[in-house]
């Protein structure tokens, strides 16, 4: 899919103190540099699953590590055809990973910058020093100026340019193997990738440095989060007040808000049945942490039985929203209040259509529902730091690589995602395969159907990648 400018694109660096900043300067009084990222830029933490899982990647592509200890790295997920997300540190993307479903598994995709965190110990070609101002300029490898190429590089394969003295130079992709080039008189070795490298400065800092760098952007953010949630509640004096909570950590940072703006209020839970076990857990530690009520909502058997009638969920059928949501909500809010205030973790850098809502509405489904929205302009990256810096409990799925927070089998996951998924928690997907086979026979549908993921969509797309 294009690129997708959902907001202003927030991430710096501050050299000094080596650690991301979301705005133009840092609390130690040095102004930041811009970091280039792709839209949407809603940047994240890497967590130590992240780091780990990029760290594997890259071994096996270069022979080293990437991320060393002690260096911040944030993520940048982009669109493409599946899942892809930058790397960022020192103040530039230095790589970038995707998942190919086709092949059932991940590609790493350099720059020039990941060879000042680790000299490749594979994955390499040697240019001629005639040819390092054509390459530095964009231009590809070609057989007159190749001095050496690693054994193992295959036609296809990513690769780092590097100088006779060590200097990374380019990144792209082999256009021809180690046996073939050495042979080669002319032709085209490597295939460079021309993109933006920015500045890029090491150094080593942790997230509690971050927090710190941040502070006076967190309190401004939250401040104007909090005096919203105060505006609506006084222009709605009447109406019942909520929050929904979910498990995530986009609801939990507007519980935080909603709290230090009107005090406590009620949460309201829709249990869809289908959750991840440590869901359930965050939101027992979050009411039992902060001392709240909590009204849940139930859809028992609903989901099964629409899809017998229905098929799967889709990305362009999602009907298991109104039937395991919204409908329990808004029977839930007209058997009790009538209507109902609900504070609500949507955020603009999530999806277009969230882009384009109001901060304050009501869904044509749930019409005695007025809904808000305290946290509509902050990045995933305002999100974590905030609930880094109030120690809040965030759920520990997002420390598990799973950034996506509801329904184990939302058709709105990646299938990078589901292959996790399927690693870590057998017996759901098993359950859930059961079901995908089950329909698919009884509709007489095609096994790639179900094995290949295509439950997930009823229509195709076209999904292109600034990064071919």
């Amino acid at each position: 899919m294009a690129k997708s400018y959902l907001g202003k694109l927030v991430l710096h660096w501050c050299d000094e103190c080596k650690t991301p900043v979301l705005g133009r300067k840092c609390l130690c009084g040095a102004e930041t540099r811009q970091v280039q990222v792709t839209p949407p830029g809603d940047i994240r933490p890497a967590f130590q699953a992240d780091i780990e899982h990029i760290n594997n990647l890259y071994r096996l592509y270069f022979g080293v590590d990437l991320i060393p200890d002690n260096h911040i790295a944030v993520l940048n997920k982009i669109p493409d055809k599946d899942r892809m997300e930058e790397i960022v540190m020192g103040g530039a993307v230095v790589c970038a990973i995707r998942y190919l479903p086709d092949n059932q598994r991940w590609e790493v995709l350099p720059r020039i910058h990941s060879a000042l965190y680790s000299r490749p110990a594979r994955g390499f070609v040697i240019a001629d020093d005639g040819a390092i101002e054509s390459i530095k300029s964009g231009s590809s490898l070609l057989a007159p100026g190749l001095v050496d190429i690693h054994p193992d590089v295959m036609e296809g394969d990513e690769v780092l340019i590097l100088t006779r003295d060590g200097e990374c130079i380019g990144a792209g992709r082999a256009r021809v193997g180690a046996k073939e080039a050495v042979n080669m008189d002319r032709g085209q070795i490597v295939r460079t990738r021309k993109a933006g490298q920015g500045i890029c400065i090491p150094g080593e800092s942790t997230w509690e440095d971050a927090i710190e760098s941040n502070s006076t952007i967190l309190t401004n953010v939250e401040t104007e989060a909090v005096n919203f949630v105060r505006s609506i509640k006084s222009k709605n004096p009447d109406l019942f007040a909520s929050v929904s909570y979910s498990g995530g950590k986009d609801s939990l940072a507007t519980l935080l808000v909603v709290q230090k703006a009107i005090g406590k209020v009620p949460l309201i839970f829709s249990d869809t049945g289908l959750e991840f076990p440590e869901t359930y857990k965050n939101i027992e530690d979050v009411v039992a942490g902060y001392d709240l009520e909590i009204i849940r909502t139930g859809a028992g058997d609903a989901f099964w039985e629409t899809m017998e009638r229905e098929g799967p969920p889709s990305v362009d059928a999602r009907w298991c929203c109104s039937v395991c949501k919204l409908n329990p909500v808004k029977e839930l809010i007209k058997e009790n209040w009538g209507e109902c205030l609900s504070f609500i973790g949507q955020r603009k850098y999530e999806s277009l259509a969230r882009m384009k809502s109001p901060r304050v509405w009501r869904n044509f489904k749930v019409q005695v529902q007025l809904s808000a929205s305290p946290i509509q302009h902050w990045t995933a990256l305002h999100v974590f730091l905030y609930l880094f810096q109030e120690k809040a409990p965030y759920n520990e799925l997002y420390e598990r690589r799973i950034d996506r927070i509801g329904c184990f089998m939302c058709p709105s996951s990646d299938i990078a995602t589901f292959e996790t998924i399927k690693i870590d928690y057998p017996e759901l997907w098993k359950e859930w395969e059961q079901k995908l086979v089950d329909y698919r026979e009884k509709n007489e549908l095609p096994e790639s159907w179900a094995l290949n993921f295509e439950w997930r969509k009823r229509g195709e797309t076209d999904d292109t990648s600034s990064y071919s």
